[in-house]
C-alpha cells in the first residue's frame, strides 16, 4: 500500500480543517439526506433532477469528508523553530519587494492544504515559496513564474 502524503499546515490550519469536518459530518450530511428524502417524494427517480442533484451533492460531501479526514490524519504541524529567525522557512512570514521598483508584498509560507493567496498564505510548493525558502533577509532572489523570471529582494522575515 502506498504511503499517504504528508500535509504541512499550521495548528490554525488543522483547527480550521477539524471545524470543517465537524460541520460536514453533523450539519451538511444531514441537509443532503433531507434533500434526498424530499426529492424521493416527488416520485419517478429516473426523471427527477432534484434527486440527481442531491445525490451528486451527497457524493461531493462524502468525498470532501474523506479528503479532510486524510489531511488531518497526515497533518504535519509547522512550527517556526526560531533557530535562525532571519532564514525563510515553512511557517515564516516574508516581506519582499519585486526589483527594481515593485511594491512590497508579505506572505506567510504554509503547506498546500491551507494556502490561500487572498489571505496572504502561499503554498510551500509554489514557485515563489520554493525560491524564498532557505534565503535570508536582504537576499536578492530570482523567481521563475509562469509569466517569466522576476527578481525580488527579501526585506523582512518573521
Amino acid at each position: 500500500m502506498a504511503t499517504d502524503k504528508s500535509y504541512y499546515m499550521t495548528q490554525e490550519g488543522k483547527d480550521k480543517l477539524e471545524k470543517e469536518l465537524q460541520h460536514l459530518k453533523t450539519e451538511k450530511r444531514q441537509e443532503v439526506v433531507e434533500r434526498i428524502k424530499i426529492a424521493r417524494s416527488f416520485g419517478d427517480l429516473s426523471e427527477n433532477s432534484e434527486y440527481d442533484a442531491a445525490k451528486d451533492e451527497q457524493a461531493f460531501v462524502e468525498s470532501r469528508i474523506s479528503q479532510v479526514e486524510t489531511m488531518i490524519r497526515n497533518a504535519v504541524i509547522i512550527e517556526n523553530d526560531n533557530e535562525n529567525p532571519d532564514i525563510v522557512s515553512l511557517g515564516s512570514s516574508v516581506t519582499f519587494k519585486e526589483l527594481p521598483d515593485g511594491d512590497e508584498e508579505t506572505y506567510t509560507i504554509v503547506g498546500s492544504a491551507e494556502s490561500d493567496p487572498f489571505e496572504g498564505k502561499i503554498s510551500n510548493d509554489s514557485p515563489m515559496a520554493k525560491s524564498l525558502i532557505g534565503q535570508e533577509a536582504g537576499a536578492e532572489v530570482s523567481v521563475t513564474t509562469p509569466a517569466g523570471d522576476i527578481m525580488v529582494r527579501i526585506e523582512k522575515v518573521e
